[in-house]
C-alpha cells in the first residue's frame, strides 16, 4: 500500500491548521460584537431596542462606546452613546427608545462601536415587528 510521503502529510496538516485558524478567527468577531437585539414597536413608526453587546473592554481608553440602529441604506436612525467601560459586565445590555423608522423599512442593522477600533465587530440584521 502506498503511503503519502512526509512532505504530503506536513502539507495536509498545515492546510488543516490554517483552515481551523481562519474559521476560529471569523467566529470570534471584533472588539465590540452585537450578540442579541430585542425590538418592540412602541407607536406607529417608532421602536424600542434592547441591544446586547460583547466587547473587549480594558479601561477608559479601550471600550465599547456606542451602538447604532441603521436603515438598510446605511442611514443612522438611532444611536446610544455608552459612557463607561463594562469590563466586569460581559456581555451587557442597554436600551435605546423612540427610534423612528421610515415607512417601508421592515429590517434594520444594529452595530456597536469600539474605542479606538471603531465598527469592526459582528452586526445583527433585525426584522421589525408589525
Amino acid at each position: 500500500m502506498n503511503r503519502p510521503g512526509r512532505k504530503t502529510e506536513t502539507l495536509i496538516v498545515s492546510v488543516l491548521l490554517a483552515w481551523a485558524a481562519l474559521a476560529a478567527g471569523s467566529a470570534l468577531g471584533g472588539e465590540a460584537d452585537v450578540v442579541d437585539v430585542k425590538v418592540r414597536r412602541s407607536a406607529p413608526g417608532v421602536y424600542d431596542f434592547d441591544v446586547t453587546v460583547r466587547s473587549v473592554d480594558k479601561g477608559w481608553e479601550y471600550f465599547a462606546d456606542a451602538f447604532e440602529v441603521l436603515a438598510p441604506d446605511g442611514k443612522v436612525l438611532g444611536r446610544r452613546t455608552l459612557l463607561h467601560p463594562h469590563e466586569t459586565e460581559q456581555p451587557f445590555t442597554r436600551d435605546l427608545y423612540g427610534v423612528r423608522i421610515p415607512a417601508g423599512v421592515d429590517r434594520v442593522v444594529v452595530r456597536a462601536r469600539h474605542k479606538p477600533k471603531g465598527y469592526d465587530g459582528k452586526i445583527l440584521d433585525v426584522q421589525l415587528p408589525k
